[in-house]
């Protein structure tokens, strides 16, 4: 019953966080690139997405870590990435047009949160439940909240919104790709099929990561 309360309360903490007053407005212009090339501002905002995963978003590379240890099957993390991905891509251009906007006081405990359940998660399952697809959907949504605001403290070239936009979130999606290999290749590959995998790996790393989470979840939401 407690379980079940708690993944209820977790449930309805991004569609609270989606449902709160937002404050419409427009994004921070970037007007050193308002006449550049579009090859010039599509080269400027991949790197920058690409930054923003590596090696500058430890929160958003120790999220999609932990989506690789539940499971050693490839098909369970396409499935978690891609949940991920396309939530956190409609929120970061929502966002970025001002049609959602929230507090980076909200959006930011909310990111350490969901890295610290994740993880906890692994801990307790050993294959993917469809809750789990749900839940990195709205987790998904909140990344992407926090995408934009990093985006906007840059600015986008007004005359070229989309471009930027969709260059910036190929980026993040690159970075993810790499984070992604570095745990499936030298990790799940050789080791997955251990019998110590799950007791050797997948619990020391996610209680590793709750643990820096959970440091986090204090410290953006009190300090």
């Amino acid at each position: 019953m407690k379980t079940r309360t708690t993944y209820a309360i977790l449930l309805l903490l991004p569609v609270t966080l989606l449902s709160l007053p937002m404050a419409v407005q427009g994004h921070a212009i970037n007007y050193a690139l308002e006449k550049a090339p579009v090859s010039h501002v599509v080269w400027f905002y991949l790197k920058l997405g690409v930054q923003h995963i590596i090696p500058f978003g430890t929160d958003h590379i120790l999220f999609v870590a932990s989506l690789c240890l539940l499971s050693t099957r490839a098909k369970t993390i396409l499935w978690q990435a891609t949940a991920f991905t396309v939530a956190h891509s409609v929120t970061l251009a929502l966002s970025m047009k001002g049609i959602l906007v929230a507090p980076g006081a909200v959006v930011e405990p909310v990111i350490a949160l969901s890295i610290m359940f994740v993880a906890i998660e692994n801990m307790l399952l050993s294959e993917l439940k469809p809750w789990r697809i749900a839940i990195v959907f709205l987790f998904g949504l909140i990344h992407g909240m926090g995408f934009a605001s990093a985006l906007n403290e840059i600015g986008l070239p007004g005359n070229q919104f989309y471009t930027s936009v969709l260059s910036f979130n190929a980026g993040v999606e690159i970075g993810q790709v790499i984070v992604i290999a570095c745990v499936f290749l030298p990790v799940i590959i050789p080791f997955g099929k251990r019998t110590w995998y799950r007791k050797f790996v997948v619990y020391p790393a996610s209680i590793l990561i709750a643990l820096i989470a959970g440091y986090w979840v204090f410290k953006r939401s009190f300090i």
